[in-house]
């Protein structure tokens, strides 16, 4: 007999004052956590079930459910936490890596947080962004040394290709297939209505969505999955993935419940396989390896799109990034350890990689004192949580953030960390047809319209206050931004003073 030493995680409370066995929570929950008892005409839960995804709360007409920590208290030990003898006590049980989803939730220091912005006062006056222009549009891909123009003002030097953004926020990669088609429909839709970009991962392409291929980055990762010709060329940029946040050095896998026919066709694998990206790519094992790939990617479209490459964020991304930028990347993505996924080994997910904030410091420092910055833009991930982390992102030297968890929370996630199970009660990571028609996109796309929205207007009052008037002149500018509670080393790294200086 397999003991199981473990208790719920969550305990479901009822207030049988206010239930009616409408049986709401029973139809709605994926994971079969409520149940009704025929005999005794009451609603029942099994706890042991619970991910605490909030749906049935959420939809409660009498507001009958709250969800709680499980009251189970081990004795009080500071090395042995009850979550590290929890984690034991399932991996005896079942000899299997443990799996998370979602971004590093360890109580790291936030750096965002640690540092705020400067304001202008009398002698260089701020700006009024409700009556005075305001320019957040950004260029992302390889600059020119300079410009040269005729006698006419016609410009004669030949742009490398870029693309325009409206806002410095793209929403990063989420592929097809861990998420759910109707989830990357409101993707896409967004992307096209705010005049900005999403990327497709590492899952290729649905046929459907060609017709956003002008909002569209596509991903080339180590799987190649759903990769040709065809593809590459649907998009307006292409990106290589090297590393990811959540599992540097650490490949994909989408379970095969998740390859259903859609997904199939798209991936190119067959129905119900498991699609297992290799950490590596097996044609890249140097600079030179990284820069036949790039060059192989422009000349199959022509040299008219940029190309990015995306790495994590480690302790030696500054080095990393001068070489990727060396071999002809127009754009680097640095992912940070706070970066979501659909799932990771836990202890990758929350003890490798850095800060995303710590990598771009060094990374756009470096890439100046060597000259290159000009060669590439900077696109930076990894739990951008609202504006303000948009603009102080700007300032440490990104030209553009990507927003992953901030996309799919304005879908409705609710962070249960569920995602690699399938049995998403929002239809955001799921591919079962009754959970997927939950999210409608035609309601969900405006949702990441508005917050998008919101946020450039946000975007728009904080360089104002700066004495900016457009969001280009802010990048790299550290002068902006002070550091508190941060020591000499980290303020050091980050390039920044300490606030009052």
């Amino acid at each position: 007999m397999n003991l199981n030493f473990n208790t719920p995680d969550f305990e479901v409370i009822r207030n049988e004052n206010r239930c009616i066995q409408c049986k709401v929570c029973v139809r709605q929950c994926a994971n079969t956590v409520h149940f009704y008892d025929e005999e005794e005409n009451v609603v029942c839960a099994d706890d042991t079930k619970c991910v605490n995804c909030h749906r049935c709360v959420v939809l409660c007409p009498t507001k009958a459910l709250v969800i709680r920590k499980y009251p189970l208290e081990f004795r009080e030990n500071s090395n042995w936490s009850g979550k590290a003898i929890k984690e034991i006590y399932k991996q005896s049980q079942t000899g299997g890596v443990l799996l998370s989803s979602m971004g590093n939730p360890e109580p790291f220091t936030i750096y965002w947080d640690k540092m705020l912005l400067n304001a202008s006062q009398v002698t260089n006056p701020s700006i009024d962004p409700l009556r005075e222009p305001m320019e957040t549009k950004v260029m992302v891909g390889r600059k020119p040394e300079k410009l040269e123009f005729d006698s006419n003002g016609k410009l004669l030097t030949k742009m490398p290709p870029n693309i325009e953004l409206k806002v410095p926020v793209m929403f990063s990669a989420m592929s097809y297939g861990s998420i759910s088609r109707n989830a990357h429909e409101s993707l896409a839709r967004a992307a096209e209505e705010l005049g900005i970009f999403y990327n497709t991962g590492e899952g290729g392409l649905n046929r459907d969505f060609y017709k956003y291929g002008k909002n569209t980055i596509v991903q080339v990762a180590s799987g190649r999955f759903g990769v040709h010709k065809e593809y590459l060329n649907a998009g307006a940029a292409i990106e290589i993935k090297i590393g990811q946040g959540a599992k540097p050095g650490i490949g994909g896998h989408l379970p095969g419940k998740k390859v259903v026919e859609d997904v199939s066709a798209t991936r190119m694998i067959p129905v119900g396989s498991d699609a297992i990206s290799p950490a590596p790519h097996h044609d890249i094992y140097s600079i030179e390896d990284l820069r036949q790939l790039i060059f192989s990617l422009k000349e199959v479209t022509g040299y008219k799109k940029p190309v990015f490459v995306k790495i994590a964020a480690v302790h030696n991304s500054a080095a990393i990034a001068s070489g990727v930028v060396r071999a002809g990347a127009d754009a680097i993505v640095v992912d940070g350890f706070r970066g979501g996924t659909g799932a990771a080994p836990t202890r990758v997910r929350n003890n490798v990689g850095i800060p995303v904030e710590l990598a771009l410091g060094v990374i756009d420092q470096r890439l100046r004192e060597e000259g290159i910055r000009n060669y590439c833009s900077l696109i930076v991930s990894g739990s951008i949580r609202n504006s303000s982390d948009v603009v102080k992102a700007v300032a440490l030297g990104a030209d553009a953030v990507y927003i992953g968890s901030a996309a799919v929370i304005a879908l409705g996630c609710h962070m249960c960390h569920s995602c690699s199970t399938g049995k998403c009660n929002w239809g955001i990571a799921t591919q079962y047809p009754e959970l997927v028609k939950r999210l409608n996109p035609d309601i969900m796309y405006k949702r990441l319209v508005n917050l998008i929205s919101a946020w450039n207007y946000e975007i728009q009052e904080l360089l104002g206050g700066m004495g900016i008037n457009a969001i280009e002149s802010l990048r790299g500018n550290r002068l902006m931004l002070r550091g508190v509670d941060l020591n000499e080393k980290e303020l050091e790294i980050l390039g920044i003073q300490y606030a009052g200086e």
